[in-house]
């Protein structure tokens, strides 16, 4: 079997769209990427995967899942170096990432392709605000396995981050911001995290500015990756044909020299918004870009269920959702109308978003914001969570069913210190939340008139 290189870092991704890719085409919070391989078989993919797990002798967490039906391995390093770790340095961890296939030890970028390239290994890096992640696919076979860890943990342990590569990673990175400049998206996206979060890590944008980027030198990336790039504030999830101890010699190759150092400190707390508040931004587009919300829920949040099964009527089940069924097909103000939680380290965001024609922008905006009022106040309908349950748990075997999906599934559970049966609960969490449990949680945790409003388009007198 042939596995093509694929080498990849994104420093102008657009923020909220990295987050999104977690969230089922902006409609769901669900931890999932796209399949590239063949599915596993379908006894594999009706039953949770167990995970096993262990600590290398450095301080490293391991998750492993055995998965003998392909002869390939999933390898995932994730280190808590994401954005939110940039400090005043924005842009700091997506540089870094950036440039870690830019050379290591005595090998040169163009070695390093060429290596990943003869053994058909997939190789690729990224930054989001939690997360710095190192990927690899590779054939299990020891004589493609090994070479290509090896030459794996060299760009963990020894990156060179060359000067002429610094710059380069940095130009393209201010060639992204002056994109975003260009695209209400984006311009919404920022301004929507700064109003929520201000101060706190979260609301800083993960490319940095024009200023932080420039402010930047080769030294920075270097005591962020000494600082980051350590033992102990590193997880590693692999998936793949191999036996407990081959997967720990995995383990051991890829991180058993990294120095030991220490785990990244706790963020602080995010703040509960104490008012509501709408930042209007002019921009000639042909339709208007609102989001509208509020910090929502941590990966651990004792509500998660509750929240997400909620949402799922609410505006998380594309079409069918009631946000759907109030904007879209009774009025006809957008085409698209969602929600979503994105469940971070902390509570990331709770975000409904619409684009509209500018001179229906209002209306459009109070729609939504009487739909969730409603939904705050009653929850869904008995009718609605029967149908948002079957959607969610007839769906989950999806959810599962390749190599890939699982790796980051078993990622995610160990880099947020979720429980190791996670997967093979969720079904029965799903079904056992009941109809008081959504209205008590969404009227605690969601306050309309608390909420941040970010309208990016044309003002009425350019309507």
């Amino acid at each position: 079997m042939a596995v093509n290189l694929h080498m990849t870092n994104s420093p102008t991704i657009q923020p909220r769209k990295q987050r999104l890719m977690f969230n089922n085409a902006r409609k769901i919070a669900v931890f999932a990427v796209v399949a590239v391989f063949s599915l596993l078989p379908a006894t594999f993919a009706s039953a949770a995967p167990a995970i096993q797990q262990w600590q290398t002798a450095n301080g490293a967490r391991v998750f492993f899942v055995p998965a003998p039906e392909l002869p390939i391995v999933d390898v995932r390093v994730m280190f808590d170096a994401g954005g939110a770790r940039d400090g005043a340095k924005g842009g700091l961890a997506q540089l870094t990432s950036g440039l870690l296939n830019d050379g290591a030890g005595d090998l040169n970028a163009d070695q390093i392709a060429e290596r990943f390239g003869d053994l058909g290994a997939q190789f690729a890096t990224a930054a989001e605000l939690d997360t710095a992640t190192v990927s690899l696919r590779s054939l299990s076979k020891s004589e493609v396995l090994q070479p290509a860890l090896d030459t794996l943990a060299l760009i963990l342990r020894q990156p060179t981050f060359p000067q002429d590569a610094f710059e380069r990673v940095r130009k393209r990175m201010l060639i992204g911001l002056r994109q975003q400049q260009q695209s209400p998206d984006a311009i919404a996206d920022k301004a929507f995290d700064k109003a929520i979060y201000g101060d706190h890590p979260y609301g800083a944008p993960p490319l940095g500015t024009e200023e932080s980027l420039n402010a930047l030198t080769r030294d920075d990336a270097v005591n962020h990756h000494s600082r980051y790039y350590v033992a102990r504030n590193a997880v590693v999830a692999i998936v793949g044909a191999l036996d407990r101890a081959q997967a720990q010699a995995l383990a051991d190759t890829l991180v058993g020299k990294l120095p030991e150092g220490e785990p990244a400190p706790a963020l602080p707390k995010v703040n509960d918004l104490t008012a509501a508040q709408t930042v209007t931004i002019e921009y000639p587009s042909a339709q208007t870009h609102i989001l509208s919300g509020q910090p929502g829920m941590s990966r651990n949040d004792p509500d998660y269920f509750a929240l997400y099964v909620g949402n799922h009527t609410l505006g998380g089940s594309g079409l069918v959702s009631r946000l759907s069924e109030e904007v879209r097909e009774k009025r006809g103000l957008s085409y698209s109308v969602y929600s979503y939680f994105m469940p971070m380290r902390d509570r990331g965001p709770f975000t409904m978003g619409l684009q509209t024609r500018s001179d229906q922008a209002d209306e459009a905006l109070k729609v939504m914001r009487d739909t969730l009022g409603t939904f705050v106040e009653k929850g869904p309908t008995a009718k609605e969570l029967e149908a948002s349950k079957k959607n969610i748990t007839g769906g989950f075997p999806l959810r599962i069913d390749t190599n890939k999906k699982i790796v980051d599934y078993i990622g995610m559970i160990g880099f947020y210190n979720m429980p190791l049966n996670y997967l093979d609960t969720f079904i029965a969490k799903v079904d056992a939340i009941t109809l008081p449990q959504i209205q008590d949680a969404f009227k605690r945790r969601i306050h309309p008139d608390k909420m941040v409003t970010v309208v990016v388009g044309r003002s009425a007198a350019q309507k």
